[in-house]
């Protein structure tokens, strides 16, 4: 989700598209909040890992 998040964010930024730009941030914080939830070892979505 982060990589997708970063290649959102990246081509909504080169090509001037704002909503590619806004999708890529949301991907990105989410992204961010499961990877350290699943490093602390909480599961997130009743799961501990995601594979």
């Amino acid at each position: 989700m982060i990589v997708l998040g970063a290649i959102l964010l990246i081509l909504g930024f080169v090509l001037h598209i704002s909503i590619l730009w806004t999708i890529g941030i949301i991907l990105l914080v989410i992204g961010a909040v499961f990877w350290i939830l699943g490093s602390t070892g909480r599961a997130v979505g009743g799961r501990k890992v995601w594979y």
